[in-house]
């Protein structure tokens, strides 16, 4: 009741802010959405990304060489854009500073990233990644599970996948830290386990780093049974 009370709230509360004019975050012109159209043209252009994980390649390159080394538990993965000027602003408005209004402007700007449209009606169920109890309370909203809403409305699913418990904070941490860090962390709801059996799955999030909390993730819902995992995420930061 918890989590279904507070993603009614922020639901509303996106709703209205959805609907107040605005000045471009960007460039400041009025009337605009969160982000306009000529800026959204100029900051997010598409560029050639591992079909893995998302991080820069260069053309006609398909996978790069760390998943090459180390296959990820992730199928596939898209990323609308880096992680910089001046989206990593707009998430930190998003996500820190209480602001569910960008949700419509990033989730736009996701679903318009080629091949995220075809494997968005591939999918089966689309799964935002849970927050624990202490930071969705903390926050308001999961921020992943607006982004989910609005990119994939009736096949989102945002129970389906549990977060256990809580972890410390990833951000400046190696992967191999987070990846101890996030041991046990997720599960699937064990009464509906059998959903997952044979079914494409997408996960959504708002920012990939390392890759840690997706692939722990996913490998939650392989052991569950399912048969393909997609990652969706606006922003992808820089290898270390």
């Amino acid at each position: 009741m918890f989590y279904k009370v507070l993603a009614g709230a922020s639901r509303r509360i996106g709703a209205l802010v959805d609907r107040m004019p605005s000045q471009c975050a960007v460039c400041h012109a009025w009337p605009a959405r969160r982000v306009c159209d000529g800026c959204a043209a100029r900051f997010a252009q598409p560029c050639s990304r591992c079909r893995r994980c998302a991080v820069p390649v260069p053309e006609g390159v398909s996978e790069c060489g760390a998943c090459l080394r180390e296959p990820p538990g992730l199928d596939a993965c898209f990323a609308a854009v880096d992680y910089g000027y001046p989206w990593a602003g707009a998430i930190a408005e998003f996500k820190f500073h209480g602001d569910p209004g960008w949700a419509t402007a990033l989730a736009t700007l996701l679903r318009s990233t080629p091949w995220v449209e075809p494997a968005l009606e591939a999918a089966d169920r689309v799964l935002p990644v849970p927050l624990s109890r202490d930071r969705l309370r903390e926050r308001g909203f999961n921020q992943a599970a607006l982004l989910a809403r609005h990119i994939a409305g009736p096949k989102v699913d945002a129970t389906l996948l549990l977060r256990l418990r809580a972890t410390e904070a990833q951000s400046g941490l190696p992967r191999s830290q987070r990846l101890r860090n996030l041991q046990g962390a997720f599960a699937v709801e064990p009464t509906r386990a059998a959903a997952l059996q044979g079914q494409r799955i997408v996960l959504v999030d708002d920012v990939m780093t390392t890759g840690a909390t997706l692939n722990t993730a996913a490998q939650a819902l392989r052991e569950a049974g399912a048969a393909h995992i997609t990652a969706m995420v606006v922003a992808r930061t820089e290898p270390a």
